[in-house]
C-alpha cells in the first residue's frame, strides 16, 4: 500500500459511524425510513403525472424530471450506507468508490440546475400567465431539462475523469460515503488544480443558480402582491414559501460544504451536511413540491376512485 499512485489502493474503509455500534443502529433505521419514503413518494409522482393528463404541464414535467433525479441520487449511495450500517467492516473497491462519487456530484449538480430551471418557470407562470403556455412550450422545457443533464455531466464528470488521484496507501474514508472531499482529504498529489476546479464548479452551479433563484422569487413575490385576489397572493405564498424551504437547505448546505474552508475539525461536521441535502432534501421534495398540491391531490382521487381526499 506504500505506492506513489492509485493503483496501490485496491479498496477504502469507510468510517462512518462504525465506533458508535448503537447510534449505528439507529442511524440504520432512520436511512431505511427516509429511503423508503423518498422511493415510494417519487415513483408515486411519476406515476400520478403519467397517468393524469392535467399534469401534462411544464411545471410537473420538470417535476417529474426532480423525481426521476431523486430517484437515482439517492440510490447512488444511500443503499450502500444501510449495508454498511450492517457490517462490521464496511469497505467498498476503488472502481466501486470512484463510481459513487462521479454519479452522487453529477446528480447534485443536475439537481442544482434544475431547480433554477424550475424557479424560472414558476416565475414566468406567476409573471405572465397569460403568455405562459406560448413561452414555456414543450421544446423549451425539454431544452432547459436536456440543458441541465449536459451541463452538469461536462462541469462533473468530465474533469473527474481528467484529473487523476494519487492515495499512496491511503484507504481509511472519514465519511458514510464517496464523497468528493472525503476523497480529496485522502490525495497526496498536488490539488490546487482541482481546488481550482471546485471554486469554478461551485461559482457556476451553487452560487450563481441560487442567485438567480432567489431573483426569480423575488419577481414572483412582485407579482404576487399586485394580485387582487387574496385567495391567489395565499395560494402563491404558500407555494413559494414551500420551494424555498427546499431551496434553501440543499443549496444552504451544499454551498457550506463546498465553499467553506475544509479543516481535520470539519470531518464531522461534514458528514450531518452530506445527510441534510443528500439524504433528507431528496427526501422532502416529494412532499412539499407535489403532495401538498390540490392537483395532485385530485389525480390520485382520480387514481383511487374517492371522491375525497383528505
Amino acid at each position: 500500500m506504500d505506492g506513489r499512485n492509485d493503483t496501490a489502493v485496491s479498496y477504502f474503509l469507510l468510517l462512518g459511524l462504525s465506533e458508535y455500534p448503537r447510534v449505528q443502529v439507529i442511524f440504520f433505521c432512520l436511512l431505511l425510513v427516509s429511503y423508503l419514503i423518498t422511493l415510494l413518494g417519487n415513483i408515486l409522482i411519476l406515476f400520478l403525472i403519467h397517468y393524469d393528463s392535467r399534469l401534462h404541464t411544464p411545471m410537473y414535467f420538470f417535476l417529474s424530471n426532480l423525481s426521476f433525479l431523486d430517484i437515482c441520487y439517492t440510490s447512488a449511495s444511500v443503499p450502500q450506507m444501510i449495508i454498511n450500517c450492517l457490517v462490521k467492516i464496511p469497505i467498498i473497491s476503488l472502481g466501486q468508490c470512484r463510481t459513487q462519487m462521479c454519479v452522487g456530484l453529477y446528480l447534485g449538480v443536475v439537481e442544482c440546475l434544475l431547480l433554477a430551471v424550475m424557479a424560472y418557470d414558476r416565475c414566468v407562470a406567476i409573471g405572465d400567465p397569460l403568455r405562459y403556455p406560448v413561452r414555456m412550450g414543450p421544446e423549451l422545457c425539454a431544452q432547459l431539462a436536456g440543458a441541465s443533464w449536459v451541463s452538469a455531466f461536462l462541469l462533473t464528470v468530465v474533469p473527474v475523469l481528467t484529473m487523476p488521484l494519487e492515495f499512496c496507501g491511503r484507504y481509511i474514508i472519514n465519511h458514510f460515503s464517496c464523497e468528493l472531499l472525503a476523497i480529496l482529504k485522502l490525495a497526496c498529489n498536488d490539488l490546487r488544480t482541482y481546488e481550482l476546479w471546485i471554486m469554478v464548479t461551485s461559482f457556476l452551479t451553487l452560487l450563481a443558480p441560487f442567485a438567480f433563484i432567489l431573483t426569480s422569487y423575488g419577481r414572483i413575490l412582485v407579482a404576487v402582491l399586485k394580485m387582487n385576489s387574496a385567495e391567489g397572493r395565499k395560494k402563491a405564498f404558500s407555494t413559494c414559501s414551500s420551494h424555498l424551504t427546499v431551496v434553501t437547505i440543499f443549496y444552504g448546505t451544499a454551498i457550506f460544504m463546498y465553499m467553506m474552508p475544509q479543516d481535520k475539525a470539519s470531518r464531522d461536521r461534514d458528514k450531518i451536511i452530506a445527510m441534510l441535502y443528500g439524504v433528507v432534501t431528496p427526501m422532502l421534495n416529494p412532499l412539499i413540491y407535489s403532495l401538498r398540491n390540490k392537483d395532485v391531490k385530485g389525480a390520485l382521487q382520480k387514481l383511487l376512485g374517492e371522491k375525497n381526499v383528505p
